[in-house]
């Protein structure tokens, strides 16, 4: 799950990490609002959509005070197409303004979880700002790297090794130092897998303050905070998973036209392959989860459907702890209920996958019956090209 960045600032604030003072503002009235306030001729207005590139999409605007209403009044409920978000963009909903800082120079700094060795590990560079994957890519020698012990934590000297790398001195060490374990104590307290200033500026005065805010959560540690799941802002995810969120069904959108309705991770990716290896083209991942029902297949079946490019759906299910002939009776079930006119492929294997595929033969639907993953595969793709 990601937080806005107005969202991630008040937790960075509340782990003593300097931020600008910032306003939310969702209505022309409250920019008016804030016109009002005292300030230095010019404000920050910045588009709070989950997506890195803003600014090259023109969404942060630094604008003198009598143009704050028309600024706020031209982003509010447009859609901002970046980089990273595709070319139908995401709403634009929130705007948090700021007064803007006197910048010297920019870094970055960032944390995540390297799983190659099981330990948070740090990123800095002194190249910050909106080209950091370029430097990744381009000067992986720029990019820092300190690995965190999971026993010891983070330790001070980590942070001068970083600070002396980024060619800081006097009081900006000890400001990083601050900073990072500040960024420590907020990654693990708070169940994240990424967070990222970009950029952490030097200002005039040599103070260090983190203009910009990207946190992610780990989904599976949310039952632990319920105050930052409340956070979540379904406007600026795929609806379909965001439905599929609702009925804990693991669905990713992808860009082909076979759909697929699978149970368990593992077997979902290995479909997809196949699809692939067949010449096709898969319209989205769906790991239905072990204890599949009637009704889940039902509402996985609703998703796929909803997707306008699928043209046949691919049902890849291993009833180990499901019998397969329940899963059969849903499958019928769910196809008559939705009315269902697409082909379906299904194989099933596992406990009573027998029985299962006779209920499937019988059932007098257009549901196609597959031995194997490799026959179901080419089934699918001759499906979705009308080659029934």
């Amino acid at each position: 799950m990601n937080l806005h960045e107005f969202q991630a600032k008040r937790l960075f604030a509340q782990y003593g990490i300097p931020v600008p003072e910032g306003h939310l503002v969702t209505s022309v009235a409250e920019a008016r609002e804030v016109s009002r306030l005292p300030h230095d001729g010019n404000w920050v207005v910045k588009a709070q959509v989950h997506s890195g590139g803003r600014g090259k999409g023109g969404g942060v605007k630094i604008v003198p005070a009598a143009e704050l209403e028309d600024t706020v009044h031209s982003l509010l409920g447009s859609r901002l197409v970046t980089p990273q978000t595709g070319p139908a963009g995401l709403p634009v909903d929130k705007l948090l303004v700021e007064p803007p800082s006197k910048i010297v120079r920019e870094l970055y700094l960032g944390a995540l979880i390297d799983r190659a060795r099981g330990q948070v590990t740090f990123m800095a560079s002194g190249m910050g700002g909106m080209d950091i994957e370029q430097v990744a890519t381009e000067s992986p020698d720029k990019i820092l790297q300190v690995a965190v012990d999971p026993v010891a934590g983070l330790q001070a000297y980590q942070c001068r090794q970083i600070a002396f790398g980024l060619g800081l001195s006097g009081g900006q060490i000890k400001g990083l130092t601050e900073i990072m374990l500040g960024l420590y104590r907020l990654f693990l307290e708070k169940d994240l897998t990424l967070v990222e200033i970009n950029p952490l500026v030097i200002t005039e005065d040599g103070d260090l303050r983190a203009l910009d805010a990207k946190i992610n959560l780990d989904d599976n540690a949310l039952f632990r905070h319920k105050d930052l799941e409340e956070l979540r802002d379904p406007m600026q995810e795929d609806p379909t998973e965001h439905k599929a969120q609702q009925f804990d069904l693991n669905y990713v959108t992808l860009a082909g036209n076979i759909g697929c309705m699978v149970n368990g991770a593992g077997l979902a990716m290995a479909t997809m392959d196949l699809i692939k290896l067949h010449g096709g083209e898969p319209a989205n991942f769906l790991d239905v989860g072990g204890g599949t029902t009637a009704e889940r297949v039902s509402e996985a079946l609703k998703l796929i459907i909803a997707d306008e490019k699928v043209q046949a759906i691919l049902v890849n299910i291993f009833g180990g702890i499901v019998r397969c002939d329940l899963i059969a009776e849903g499958i019928i079930q769910a196809i008559r209920e939705i009315e269902l006119s697409i082909p379906v492929v299904v194989r099933l294997e596992g406990t009573n996958a027998e029985t299962g595929r006779d209920l499937l033969d019988q059932s007098g639907l257009s549901i196609i019956t597959a031995v194997d993953l490799a026959d179901a595969a080419t089934k699918a793709v001759n499906a979705a090209a009308g080659k029934q």
